[in-house]
């Protein structure tokens, strides 16, 4: 398998993961003038199991960062246990932190 791309849609509010030009997996967003709230994250089942979600976590965090325009609101499960797991590289950007 070969490395996880990911970019950010904002026509779809949601960072997307893709493989070898394949649609792997995504996390959908909202956006407040403060906010970015992740709401649902998505791995297509033939993807499952090979990183996908952390990839797409880490990335769109880096991302997040980078703009340095809004906190993170972790709705979304997946990304609410990534960021918990890995507090020590995210408490700056989570809301209310």
């Amino acid at each position: 398998m070969t490395d996880v791309v990911i970019t950010d849609n904002p026509a779809e509010n949601r960072y997307e993961a893709h493989i070898d030009g394949a649609l792997a997996g995504f996390a959908v967003y909202q956006l407040t003038d403060d906010l970015i709230v992740f709401t649902h994250t998505e791995v297509q089942p033939e993807f499952e199991g090979h990183g996908v979600a952390s990839t797409l976590a880490r990335e769109s965090l880096a991302d997040v960062r980078a703009k340095g325009q809004r906190k993170v609101m972790p709705l979304c499960p997946f990304y609410k246990s990534y960021m918990s797991k890995h507090r020590e590289d995210y408490a700056d950007l989570i809301y209310g932190s």
